[in-house]
C-alpha cells in the first residue's frame, strides 16, 4: 500500500514539475541557510570545550583603579613580586585550590624560522611545559612529559612541520628561529595536531617559557627599542573550587604578593587610598573567554572574542529564515492542493475512504519535505567553503552534526511535512464529492492566518534589509572617515627582523632621491595594529606614548594646532620634549594658548618632559572608541621597528618596487614584511564587514523565500477567483484592471509589514550604533528603499500571476457553469 502512495505522490509531483521544484527548492534553501548559520553559532559557543579540564581552567586578569580608566586591565598578567616570584608560582604556593598554572607569551609579529635551506616567517609563542598538562592539545609525535621540557625545546604543529621539513615526523630535528636580530637553535621535542579552530589559545610554533624569560632583554630589544610584552597566566583549579567567586581570598593573596610599600613607586600615578588595593586580581573562566567581549586591555585584544549578542542575533536570523521557508512550503502546498479538489471528488466517488486520502496527502508532503531536507544539507555542504570565507572561520560539519542536531533536523522535516499536508489531508478530504464536482466549494487560503504569515515573512525581510543597509553605511563610514592623518599611499614596514638603528638611516637615504617617494619615517608603536604603548601616567591619566622619528608628524600628515614640530637636535637634547594631542591637552586643563611649555613628569624615570606642540586629534584606535591621550617624543635612537614610506598616488606599483629594491640592498636575505597603512587600519572593521555580508545574503534570501510564499498565496487567490475574473472580462474589464484587483490586497499586506518592521529596525539599529563613538545618523532613504523594494518585488510576483489569469480565455472559466 505504501508503495502505491509513493507512486501516486511521484506522479503528482511530475504533473506539477515547476510548482513542485519551487516548493522543494525554497525549503531546501531555508534548511541550508539554517544549517550554515547554526554551524557558525554552534562553533562560537563550543570554544575550548574540547579540553578535558576546561570547566576548571581560568585566566588571570587584573583591574586597576585608575581615575581615567577605572576597571581596565593592566598590561601583563604575569607580573612579578619584589621577591621575583610570578603570579602563577605565588598562587600555586599560597592557595591550595590552585592545582597548576601556565604562563603563555603571545607572539610579537612574525619571526624568521629556518630549517635546512628553507626559511619562512611564522609567529612564535612561548609557554611553560605545564601547558600540555593543563590543556588537552593532542600530540601527534612525542610525549606530554617531554614537550618543552628543556629550555631550547619547541613544539610544532603538524602543518607547520610539513611546511618546514616536508613531513611531520620530525621529533629531534633542529630549527633555527630569529629572535630580535639573532638566530637561536631549537630542538623539536613534540609535534602537535593542528590547533582546533574553536580554540582561544592558538600556536604554530611554541617555545619554552624558561628560555624566553631568561633571554627576555635580548628578544624584546631590537636596537634600543623594547617591544610590548604580552603575557597571560592560566590556572587549573581543583574541581568544585570557589576561588573564582571569592574576592576576599584573592585580595589576601595580593597583599601577601605585594608587601607594604611595594605599590608606592609603581602605582604612584593612580589615585588610591592606602587602605585599599590599587589593583585587584580576578579569574575569568576559560569557557567564557570567547564571549566575554566586555573584557578589554592590551593582553586581550587578540583573543578574537565575540559579543554574545551577535551569536544570538545570528541564531535568531537562522531560525527566522527556516521559519519563513517552512511557512512558504506550507503556503505553496496549500496553493498546489487548490487545483486538486476535483481529484478528491472523483476518488471519493469511486470508493476512496477519507483516511486513504489523508494518508496520500501526508505521504506527498512528507516525501517533498524529505527531499528538501536532503537537498538542503547537500547545498549547505557545497556552500560551506564560501561561507567559511564570508564568516572568517574554518568550520566543518564534524563539529556540528551531533545526534541532537540530527534529531532537530528530522523533527523539523516531520513538522514541516505534517503542517504542509494537514490542509489538503484534513480539509479537502472532508468535502462532499457532489459539492466538489459541481464547483460549489471555494478552497480556503486567503484567510487571516495565511495573510498573517505573508505579512510576517515580509516584515522580517524588510527588517533584515534595513539592518543590512545601516550596517553597510556604518562600515563605509568607518572605512572612509577622515581619521585625522593621511592614511592613503603609505607603505608600513615591519622592521622587527633587523636592527632598525642601523637599517633605517641607510633605508631613508636610499629612498630620499627617488621622486615617487615623498617621505620616510619610523616609530615604536604601529598604527592600525592595536599595539600602542602605555608609558605615561600623571594625575591618574593614562597616556599612549609613541617614540618617533623627527619627521613622523610631517610624513604622516598630522596637523599641529599649537607650538612646533620636532627637529633632529631634539633627540640629543638632555631636556625631553613631547608633542601631545588635543584630548590630552584638555584632560590636563590646558588650552592652545598655554599648553606649550607645560611640564609632564614621566612616571618611570620621574623626570620632566616639556610640551613643545599640540597635534590635532587623530584616531590611532578604532573609531568605535573615543580618542584617548596620545604623546610623542624623540630619542637618540636612529630608527624604530615600524617604518613608513609615503609615496605618490600616480604609480604605486613602481614606488613599491623601488622600496623593495632599497630594502633588499640594505637588508639582504631578510624578507620585507609590509602592508599598506589604509588596509591595516581597515582591519579594525573586519567584523563589521563580515556582519554586513552575512546580513546582506540573509536579507536577500529572506526576500526570495517570502516571494515564494507570496507566489503560493497569489496562485491560490487566482484559483478561487477564476470565474469572477471571467465574468469581469465578459463585462469589459481590462487586463490592467484585473491585475490591479488581484495585486491590491497583497500590496496592502506589504505596507502593513513595512509599518511593523520600520520602527523595530530603527530601534534595534539605533541601539547597535550606540556602540560606536563615531557613527552615522540613520537616513530615511534606507527605509524608503526597503519598503519600495519589497512592494516592487511583491507587485512583480503577484502581477505575473495576475496577468496570466487576466489573459486567459473567459470561456474556459465559465463553461462549467
Amino acid at each position: 500500500m505504501l508503495i502505491n502512495y509513493l507512486k501516486i505522490a511521484l506522479r503528482n509531483l511530475q504533473k506539477q514539475k515547476i510548482f513542485a521544484f519551487i516548493n522543494v527548492f525554497g525549503l531546501s534553501v531555508g534548511i541550508a541557510c539554517f544549517t550554515l548559520l547554526m554551524l557558525f553559532t554552534g562553533n562560537e559557543l563550543s570554544f575550548d570545550k574540547f579540553h578535558k579540564n576546561a570547566a576548571n581552567i581560568y585566566r588571570l586578569y587584573i583591574n586597576s583603579q585608575s581615575v581615567a580608566q577605572p576597571g581596565t586591565t593592566l598590561n601583563g598578567t604575569d607580573m612579578w613580586s619584589p621577591s621575583g616570584q610570578s603570579f602563577g608560582e605565588g598562587l600555586k604556593q599560597d592557595i591550595p585550590d590552585v592545582v597548576n598554572y601556565v604562563r603563555l607569551q603571545l607572539p610579537w609579529g612574525e619571526s624568521l624560522v629556518r630549517a635546512g635551506n628553507k626559511v619562512l616567517p611564522a609567529e612564535v609563542s612561548f609557554a611553560d611545559p605545564s601547558l600540555f598538562s593543563v590543556f588537552s592539545f593532542p600530540l601527534k609525535y612525542g610525549s606530554r612529559s617531554a614537550a618543552l621540557h628543556y629550555r631550547h625545546d619547541i613544539v610544532l604543529t603538524s602543518s607547520r612541520a610539513k611546511q618546514l621539513f616536508g613531513t611531520d615526523d620530525v621529533v629531534g630535528k633542529t630549527v633555527q628561529i630569529q629572535l630580535g636580530t639573532t638566530y637561536y637553535a631549537f630542538r623539536v621535542s613534540a609535534v602537535a595536531e593542528d590547533v582546533p579552530s574553536n580554540s582561544t589559545i592558538r600556536f604554530d610554533i611554541l617555545g619554552s617559557f624558561p628560555f624566553i624569560s631568561s633571554y627576555r632583554d635580548d628578544y624584546f630589544t631590537t636596537g634600543n627599542i623594547v617591544h610590548r610584552i604580552v603575557r597571560q597566566t592560566y590556572l587549573e583549579l581543583r574541581p568544585g573550587s570557589t576561588l573564582a567567586n571569592d574576592p576576599a581570598r584573592m585580595d589576601r593573596f595580593t597583599r601577601t604578593f605585594f608587601p607594604a610599600g611595594s605599590f608606592d613607586g609603581f602605582m604612584q600615578a593612580i589615585n588610591w587610598h592606602k587602605k585599599e588595593l590599587p589593583l585587584t586580581l580576578h579569574l575569568q573562566p576559560l569557557l567564557h573567554i570567547h564571549t566575554d567581549s566586555w573584557l578589554q586591555g592590551s593582553d586581550f585584544e587578540d583573543d578574537g572574542s565575540i559579543n554574545p549578542k551577535t551569536i544570538w542575533v545570528l541564531a535568531g536570523i537562522a531560525a527566522g529564515l527556516l521559519l519563513i521557508a517552512c511557512i512558504n512550503f506550507t503556503t505553496l502546498a496549500i496553493g498546489r492542493s487548490a487545483g486538486r479538489s476535483k481529484e478528491v471528488g472523483v476518488r471519493k466517488v469511486i470508493g476512496a475512504a477519507r483516511k486513504q486520502l489523508i494518508f496520500q496527502f501526508f505521504t506527498e508532503a512528507l516525501l517533498m519535505s524529505a527531499i528538501a531536507m536532503l537537498l538542503g544539507l547537500l547545498l549547505a555542504v557545497l556552500l560551506l567553503p564560501w561561507f567559511n570565507q564570508l564568516a572568517g572561520r574554518q568550520l566543518n560539519f564534524s563539529l556540528w552534526l551531533k545526534p541532537q542536531t540530527i534529531l532537530l533536523l528530522l523533527a523539523t522535516m516531520l513538522a514541516v511535512g505534517l503542517l504542509a499536508g494537514s490542509y489538503p489531508a484534513l480539509v479537502l478530504s472532508g468535502f462532499k464529492p457532489i459539492a466538489i464536482l459541481k464547483n460549489k466549494l471555494k478552497v480556503g487560503g486567503t484567510n487571516f492566518f495565511t495573510r498573517s504569515l505573508v505579512t510576517f515573512q515580509f516584515a522580517l525581510s524588510i527588517l533584515l534589509i534595513i539592518g543590512t543597509g545601516i550596517i553597510l553605511q556604518q562600515t563605509q563610514y568607518l572605512i572612509h572617515k577622515d581619521v585625522g592623518f593621511d592614511k592613503e599611499n603609505v607603505i608600513a614596514i615591519d622592521a622587527s627582523d633587523v636592527d632598525p638603528g642601523k637599517v633605517f638611516p641607510e633605508f631613508k637615504a636610499e629612498l630620499g632621491n627617488y621622486p615617487q617617494i615623498t617621505g620616510v619615517t619610523s616609530a615604536v608603536a604601529g598604527l592600525g595594529t592595536g599595539r600602542d604603548l602605555l608609558a605615561y601616567r600623571d594625575k591618574g591619566i593614562s597616556v599612549a606614548l609613541n617614540i618617533v622619528d623627527p619627521d613622523y608628524i610631517k610624513v604622516m600628515g598630522m596637523q599641529l594646532i599649537a607650538g612646533r614640530n620636532f627637529v633632529p637636535s631634539d633627540a640629543a637634547d638632555t631636556v625631553k620634549r613631547v608633542i601631545i594631542n588635543e584630548t590630552m591637552m584638555r584632560n590636563f586643563g590646558w588650552n592652545e594658548q598655554n599648553a606649550v611649555g607645560q611640564a609632564i613628569k614621566h612616571f618611570r624615570s620621574r623626570t620632566a618632559s616639556y610640551v613643545i606642540g599640540v597635534v590635532r586629534n587623530f584616531n590611532f584606535r578604532p573609531l568605535s572608541e573615543n580618542i584617548t591621550n596620545q604623546a610623542f617624543e624623540v630619542s637618540a635612537d636612529k630608527g624604530y621597528t615600524n617604518m613608513y614610506v609615503r609615496t605618490k598616488a600616480d604609480d604605486p606599483a613602481k614606488a613599491l618596487a623601488r622600496v623593495r629594491n632599497a630594502w633588499s640592498a640594505i637588508a639582504p636575505g631578510v624578507p620585507m614584511k609590509y602592508t599598506y597603512l589604509d588596509e591595516s587600519i581597515n582591519h579594525y572593521y573586519d567584523n563589521e564587514q563580515r556582519w554586513s555580508s552575512i546580513m546582506s545574503w540573509a536579507g536577500g534570501i529572506s526576500i526570495f523565500l517570502a516571494t515564494l510564499g507570496l507566489l503560493g498565496l497569489a496562485t491560490l487567490a487566482a484559483v478561487n477567483r477564476t470565474k469572477e475574473i471571467g465574468v469581469r472580462k465578459v463585462l469589459g474589464a481590462s487586463v490592467s484592471q484585473v491585475v490591479g484587483l488581484l495585486s491590491g490586497e497583497f500590496i496592502r499586506l506589504i505596507l502593513v509589514a513595512f509599518i511593523i518592521a520600520a520602527p523595530l529596525a530603527w530601534y534595534f539599529m539605533n541601539l547597535w550604533l550606540q556602540g560606536y563613538a563615531a557613527r552615522i545618523n540613520i537616513s530615511w532613504w534606507i527605509f524608503a528603499f526597503a519598503g519600495a523594494g519589497a512592494i516592487l518585488v511583491a507587485f512583480i510576483t503577484v502581477g505575473s500571476q495576475s496577468v496570466k489569469v487576466a489573459r486567459a480565455n473567459p470561456v474556459k472559466s465559465l463553461r462549467t457553469e
